[in-house]
């Protein structure tokens, strides 16, 4: 039902990720027993997480452990990875340097070309290394530097953005990325992002998308919702993407992954998004805290150098763990980030849901008050009081 918010304006209700619950069944699982295997493009993964193509957080060696333990990292073909031939001192000044400074730097940094001979040299070196080379573009990118990565032989492509769709329109001067050609004329399965819509969502799935990213601007490195004021909180842009995923196969026997993309930090957030309809959900900052992350600590948004408009900012988000720890434990902190994988079987055993599909069907209610319990714990346990 619309909202009034004053006269000629009504609104939606939408709901955040704080803002619901899962609700238990009538039956439990053994969490042993939960598949959460998933496929893109035809390739089978047993973690249903990919890591953000975000140069704090994948690198050639990332996107190797990455697949070593059953998950997927996307590489930025348009980052520092593909515009210097070694990357490291380069991520050691990113890193160095106070806030003030960091936009400036930044924009100093990623002005350097993109050498389209290192984009063949990653994706080479990510299949050499025994990994899925999943990679990122712009729809800009896409159009220039394409078949550069068809003929590198390239797993998967993602074509990102902050908003994507079928329908864009470009100065007279600019030709816009057709979509639905490239995907035509890719030997490898496309994956478009970002959306948030149901009819966005089914346009993309109709232009042939292996899979859908579903999100703008919920990231911790992101600001796109501070800075343009747009945006849908994600279980509602979920649901209504994985409504377009349905409709698209009963229509078509096709189907078409749905893939939570930002705002997505603990277990219990990707059991959310899941059990809102996503198939997998991918997840930038919680990698960042890896060890072997590239980014020593920090994490910091796609959109930050640029020479318009910058967004996305520089966080500190420490170095916790190991990538194993992170995804599949052991887990050494109890705040939820940590082992995402038991995490998520877990919930599943719960709730009774044997596979991921089982997880989309799950009871979800409205729960605003769980939002102010947490503080309230959280409060208690700052105080010494305990539960």
């Amino acid at each position: 039902m619309d909202i009034i918010i004053g006269r000629g304006k009504t609104a939606r209700r939408a709901y955040g990720i704080d803002e619901i619950a899962l609700v238990p069944g009538t039956r439990t699982l053994d969490p042993s027993l939960a598949d959460t295997r998933w496929t893109i493009g035809g390739i089978e993964r047993t973690i249903p997480i990919l890591a953000s193509a975000m140069d704090s957080v994948v690198d050639v060696k990332m996107a190797g452990l990455l697949s070593e333990l059953g998950a997927i990292g996307v590489l930025n073909l348009e980052g520092i990875q593909t515009r210097y031939d070694d990357p490291e001192p380069i991520l050691d000044r990113i890193a160095s340097v106070g806030k003030s400074e960091f936009v400036g730097l930044m924009q100093e940094l990623y002005a350097k070309p993109i050498q389209p001979e290192l984009i063949k040299q990653r994706i080479t070196d990510i299949k050499k290394n025994g990994g899925i080379a999943a990679v990122s573009l712009t729809p800009a990118g896409a159009s220039q530097y394409g078949n550069i990565v068809a003929e590198a032989g390239a797993d998967l492509l993602f074509v990102q953005a902050t908003v994507v769709s079928t329908a864009h329109l470009s100065p007279e001067s600019v030709t816009p990325l057709d979509l639905q050609g490239f995907c035509q004329e890719m030997p490898m399965p496309v994956v478009f992002g970002n959306c948030v819509t149901y009819e966005v969502a089914l346009n993309l799935m109709k232009a042939g998308a292996a899979a859908v990213l579903v999100g703008i601007g919920p990231g911790a490195a992101c600001t796109s919702r501070g800075v343009l004021g747009v945006g849908v909180p994600q279980p509602t842009a979920i649901a209504d993407c994985a409504a377009a995923r349905d409709d698209y196969q009963q229509e078509t026997g096709r189907y078409v992954p749905v893939v939570a993309d930002g705002g997505i930090v603990t277990g219990g957030d990707i059991c959310k998004c899941i059990a809102c309809g996503a198939d997998a959900v991918m997840i930038g900052s919680p990698i960042a805290r890896a060890a072997e992350a590239p980014g020593r600590g920090y994490h910091w948004g796609m959109a930050t150098p640029s020479p318009v408009l910058p967004r996305g900012t520089r966080i500190n988000v420490g170095t916790t763990g190991t990538i194993e720890e992170i995804l599949t434990g052991p887990a050494k902190l109890d705040d939820g980030t940590h082992n995402l994988l038991g995490a998520l079987k877990t919930s599943m055993g719960t709730l009774g849901a044997k596979d991921l599909k089982g997880m989309q069907d799950v009871e979800v209610v409205i729960a605003p008050s769980l939002l102010t319990e947490g503080k309230v714990y959280q409060k208690a346990q700052q105080l010494g009081m305990g539960k």
